[in-house]
């Protein structure tokens, strides 16, 4: 990634970091698009438009240049804890691969360590590290499903997710108020009791 530093203005210094080969690129297909779309791309409100989504659309899939299974590496710890870790209400921000319009909700995570346990933190951000790519809700469940599974080897891996997608909702049968929920499971989790508790768990509002 290469680093570029916008001017200051008014005491305000940003830093971006994106590739600027690949943004100038992104930005000149937009250009095209938006063209093509019937506006005019040289007027004054959309003339750094293609380069904003470029950069916009980068920020978004960030999760290709990012390692999930080395997220959680960096953070296993031995530990002799055999019961529920949950981490609920993750909020997640994806793309739909079929429209490229966003999916946006909350993910419920849930493992019992079998010797190894990792920074709550981490779990959120393989959360997000999944969700920055282009994706399916089912895939995205799976694939946090199996990472912590393979990595941490635990003695089960919950996941539930609850999203509302744009393309349901803006276009296509336009249900603005539809959601929708996927889950998956291994190990202990299979068991009816530990499922039936977890999901006890994340529906209860504790304060």
């Amino acid at each position: 990634m290469e680093e570029s530093l916008n001017g200051e203005l008014g005491g305000y210094q940003r830093i971006e970091k994106f590739d600027r080969e690949n943004t100038e690129r992104i930005s000149d297909y937009y250009r095209k698009i938006i063209g093509l779309l019937g506006e005019d791309v040289d007027r004054e409100g959309l003339e750094k438009t293609p380069l904003r989504v470029a950069k916009a659309m980068q920020f978004l899939l960030q999760g290709y240049e990012q390692n999930p299974e080395e997220m959680l590496r960096s953070a296993m710890f031995k530990e002799d804890y055999r019961q529920m870790v949950i981490v609920k209400d993750i909020e997640i921000y994806s793309m739909c691969e079929h429209h490229m319009l966003p999916f946006i909700g909350k993910a419920h995570v849930g493992y019992i360590p079998d010797g190894y346990i990792t920074g709550l933190s981490k779990i959120a951000r393989v959360v997000d590290a999944f969700s920055r790519r282009l994706q399916v809700q089912e895939r995205l469940t799976l694939q946090i499903k199996e990472c912590i599974q393979n990595t941490l080897n635990p003695l089960g891996v919950a996941v539930v997710i609850e999203a509302q997608h744009l393309c349901m909702q803006m276009r296509g049968v336009q249900k603005q108020h539809s959601i929708t929920t996927t889950s998956d499971f291994t190990g202990a989790f299979e068991r009816v009791a530990t499922r039936e508790e977890f999901i006890k768990l994340i529906s209860s509002n504790l304060s």
